[in-house]
């Protein structure tokens, strides 16, 4: 039995200002990746108008990025644990590539271009969750639901802040002029985050020794020979699903059927994750301290009672209400269940496991998107409703079956 030694990665002395600079950084990163999504989500409807589409062909467009996100998840996630000591630029070229994208979006004037745009901020956007949760799980591994949800609560400045100043730019400036000007603020970042992440994931000769290709590679086959991450994969994938399908269709829907204006439908959706920024940090706190179970679980079922009162509440300050409510469980979920994952994979393989569930979610959501805008155009909003409460309790039901545990807790007590 070998003495509990903490690991190199848990050491923050080599990074800039003793790593301080870890989770205020990977946060605003955060934001900017979800501004810029986001505000896309916002000016659906312009882009909708300018391209001609139909409601299945805006899904299409959210298919396009659900598919990119996917297909680099798997083989990134491998090789971001491979890479491990040039995290921190990988972080920075990341947030370049958000950039290139939301420029090519900005100019684009070819559907197929558009979605290639698409594409490349997606494709960043999911690389990018990789190091960053990965990095916050060992840096801090005693407060790791705490550490993601703070990640997750940047994600949400960026969800809430974006939608509301997009629709209010969209008073003064057309959407693809917005969107290129958008392209300036990840580029600095990028440059920032050189410094800011340098030897964020740096690793010894004797931490690489222990975990060589040969042995990586019989971890990783023992993990995916696991029923509980395919049921980790199921999880994530029908609440990504459920998520997808909401944010395919409300902007279409409170456009064409409630007739709102770019500001008022731009602040609906920005509502939509304000109160989740608020709760983020909270529930990630009481998922540390009473398990992941106790709070997912719950927070699923809410999530799917609240998109059946969308139906019900379809106006005036209820349905503003009703929005606000959704939104009190809708993205805090996400970082409480990356933090029940990386606690079952392990730390050898943090990044591939997340490659790998994040690729299954993607995918599954990629045909939601479609199945939405399907379902909007010909039996309407409250079929729609439906169909997302029915993936949300389905998610629920799921978990609370899944047996999990805290494998470093368990390495620990040896």
């Amino acid at each position: 039995m070998q003495e509990n030694v903490p690991t190199p990665l848990n050491d923050r002395s080599h990074l800039p200002l003793g790593g301080r600079t870890i989770m205020p950084g990977l946060a605003v990163g955060h934001v900017v990746f979800h501004w810029v999504v986001q505000s896309f989500i916002v000016v659906l409807p312009e882009i909708q108008a300018a391209f001609g589409l139909s409601a299945v062909g805006v899904g299409g467009l959210l298919s396009a990025r659900e598919v990119a996100a996917g297909i680099v998840a798997l083989p990134g996630g491998v090789a971001v644990d491979i890479i491990r000591r040039y995290w921190g630029f990988l972080l920075a070229g990341m947030l370049g590539a958000c950039a290139l994208g939301s420029l090519v979006i900005g100019v684009s004037p070819f559907y197929v271009l558009l979605m290639f745009g698409i594409a490349v901020v997606a494709a960043s956007h999911s690389i990018w969750h990789l190091p960053a949760s990965s990095s916050l799980s060992y840096h801090f591994e005693q407060r790791r639901g705490m550490a993601l949800s703070i990640h997750g609560v940047g994600g949400s400045v960026g969800d809430v802040v974006g939608p509301v100043a997009t629709g209010a730019l969209l008073l003064f400036l057309t959407w693809r002029e917005m969107l290129s000007i958008y392209a300036a603020f990840p580029l600095f970042l990028a440059v920032m985050a050189i410094w800011a992440f340098r030897n964020i994931g740096r690793v010894t000769e004797e931490e690489t020794a222990d975990v060589d290709m040969a042995g990586r590679i019989e971890v990783t086959k023992q993990m995916l020979r696991s029923p509980a991450l395919w049921g980790f994969m199921l999880v994530r994938g029908l609440r990504h699903m459920a998520l997808v399908a909401l944010v395919t269709i409300l902007p279409l829907y409170l456009d064409a059927d409630l007739g709102f204006s770019e500001w008022n439908r731009g602040f609906h959706i920005g509502l939509l994750i304000a109160v989740g920024l608020v709760a983020k940090t909270g529930a990630g706190y009481l998922s540390d301290r009473f398990g992941r179970k106790q709070v997912l679980v719950p927070g699923l079922i809410w999530s799917c009672v609240m998109a059946l009162a969308l139906v019900i509440f379809d106006a005036g300050i209820l349905l503003t209400i009703t929005i606000a409510l959704l939104g009190l469980f809708l993205y805090p979920d996400q970082p409480i269940l990356t933090a029940a994952l990386l606690e079952y994979v392990g730390r050898e393989v943090a990044s591939t496991g997340l490659g790998v569930v994040a690729f299954a979610a993607f995918l599954m959501a990629a045909v939601s998107s479609v199945i939405a805008g399907a379902l909007y155009e010909t039996l309407g909003f409250e079929a729609t409703m439906y169909y997302v409460a029915a993936l949300f309790v389905a998610s629920a039901v799921v978990f609370s079956v899944l047996p999990i545990s805290r494998r470093d807790d368990a390495q620990e007590a040896t």
